[in-house]
């Protein structure tokens, strides 16, 4: 893939190009969190444009998850300003968040093991439902209308990822990858204006990781939309990503287009450890 043109954007942050007359939907600003004294994360700046395929990698333990975890409002931060689409999200919990436009995938699959592929993915459309629990429950005209609709917009997002064959088999059936792209594929029920990935590669072959590359351009591109990752496949994050953000220790230390990340001396120190001189 050839790399994106980043240009500067106001904030001193860079976005694709085709981002710069678009307001960014993500702005961190001297976002930080302490745990009993400890800075697990400080001075987090970071500017995601509309479109944009953002990476942020650092070594184990950098506090990449637990960014995410402040985004999302898993964690409310001890200092600092998140912007999504330019609204302050300050007031909200992680229920308001998704509802905003923020939905995330974990390191760490997490399904309805006993229900089927598809109501997994209903499940993720909670944010349009347009009938009342008392329609529910009695079974009214707007409670059938929606389950059909449901149905169909899980079967279309289903379809993306090539798994609408599996749509009645329980989760818990699905091979490893499939389960991680079944995550995928609900959080985007939400209709998020921001997909946050964490390590959507982990446990993939290299021709799964090759056709997660492919599909998370088409999310972009199909959705019109923004999406960060954590991921430590380098061979995915410098091939699909277009900014990229260094984190170590809590600290963002490099930020650059690939190019810029993988001739960086500060990122591949604290990937390496610093050479002692002869």
């Amino acid at each position: 893939m050839s790399e994106v043109k980043m240009v500067p954007y106001p904030s001193r942050s860079i976005v694709p190009e085709r981002d710069v007359n678009e307001r960014p939907v993500l702005e961190a600003m001297h976002l930080g969190v302490n745990f009993g004294g400890l800075h697990a994360v400080e001075e987090f700046n970071i500017t995601v444009g509309k479109t944009e395929i953002a990476g942020l990698i650092g070594p184990n333990g950098a506090g990449k998850t637990t960014v995410f975890n402040l985004l999302t409002k898993v964690y409310q931060p001890t200092t600092g300003t998140i912007l999504l689409d330019g609204k302050d999200t300050s007031n909200m919990n992680s229920v308001a968040v998704n509802k905003a436009g923020i939905a995330r995938t974990f390191q760490n699959i997490r399904l309805f093991n006993n229900l089927t592929v598809e109501d997994n993915v209903k499940l993720g459309l909670h944010n349009s439902i347009k009938y009342t629990t008392l329609e529910g429950i009695l079974r009214m005209p707007r409670y059938w209308k929606g389950e059909k609709e449901s149905h169909e917009r899980a079967m279309d997002l289903l379809k993306i990822f090539d798994m609408q064959d599996m749509a009645k088999l329980k989760a818990s059936s699905l091979p490893y990858g499939a389960q991680r792209r079944l995550e995928i594929v609900r959080a985007l029920a939400t209709n998020p204006k921001l997909l946050l990935l964490d390590e959507p590669a982990a446990g993939m072959n290299p021709s799964e990781t090759a056709e997660l590359m492919n599909t998370i351009r088409q999310i972009r591109d199909d959705f019109g939309i923004a999406i960060m990752l954590i991921e430590h496949d380098m061979n995915l994050v410098m091939g699909v990503c277009e900014g990229i953000a260094v984190l170590n220790y809590g600290r963002i230390i490099a930020k650059g287009t690939p190019s810029e990340i993988q001739n960086n001396q500060e990122v591949i120190e604290a990937y390496l450890g610093k050479q002692k001189e002869a």
